[in-house]
Formats: C-alpha cells, structure tokens, sequence
C-alpha cells in the first residue's frame, strides 16, 4: 500500500516536485552536468509546455492536490514538472554515463 502524502493538502503536487527536483538537482551537480541539462531544458520546454497545456485544455487528466496557482494556463506545479522530470533523466543518465567511463 502507497502512503497518503494527501497531508499536504493543496500543496501535496508542489511538494512532491520539490522532493524530486531536489535528487535531480543533487543528480546534476554529482555528475557536473547542470549546465547541458539545463541547455535540454530550455529546448524541450516550449514542447512541454504545449502537450501539457493541450492536455489539461481537452481534459485529459486533472491536478486534485495542487496550489491553485496557474501560470501561463496551466498549474504552477506543472510548469516545475517540466523542468525537473528532464532534470531527473539527465541527471540519472550522466551518472551512469560517468560511471562508465571511470
């Protein structure tokens, strides 16, 4: 059985990108690769930022436990998935690129 982190109550989403972004942040900066991540980031974000905003437009799926605070037409929290879901991947990906090369 998954735990109810729902104790955060509107700020459960917020939260929980934040536990993440902080590995993937972490993850970047182990593998000294903040700055290409970055640059993918800001390439894929537009993109992102377009198929997450058509989805929640055509009501593809719903946010329950978010601020409440939009930003550009979508949900603040979504804007931050965006960059720490590519963060996470790459972060990942460079560390066992790294390890390979060791």
């Amino acid at each position: 059985m998954l735990p109810d982190i729902g104790i955060f109550g509107p700020y459960t989403y917020l939260v929980t990108i934040v536990v993440w972004g902080t590995i993937a942040g972490w993850l970047l900066v182990r593998a000294d690769a903040v700055r290409p991540a970055a640059k993918t980031i800001v390439v894929l974000y537009p993109i992102a930022y377009v198929w997450d905003w058509y989805t929640l437009t055509v009501g593809v799926f719903d946010i329950v436990l978010r601020t409440g605070i939009d930003v550009l037409g979508i949900p603040l929290e979504e804007h931050l998935f965006m960059i720490v879901v590519p963060a996470l991947v790459l972060g990942i990906h460079e560390n066992l690129h790294a390890e390979e090369t060791d």
